[in-house]
């Protein structure tokens, strides 16, 4: 597969899954009691947990340059 190609695949792949992280990130959150503690911790695990999922992806989009 050419590398345009496949660095396309692999960006509008990460603009979904990025779009269904947030989604489901803020229906999570909607539904955690009002403590700011609770959400402080919760927000800050998901905003870094992000990418964890997407390295693979990454790795696969800068393959065979």
């Amino acid at each position: 597969m050419q590398p345009t190609l496949r660095s396309f695949i692999g960006s509008m792949a990460i603009v979904a899954f990025l779009g269904f992280y947030i989604w489901a990130a803020t229906a999570i959150a909607d539904r955690l009691p009002d403590d700011m503690r609770i959400k402080l911790v919760y927000f800050a695990i998901v905003g870094t947990a992000w990418g964890l999922p997407i390295l693979p992806l990454m790795t696969w989009m800068n393959r065979g340059r």
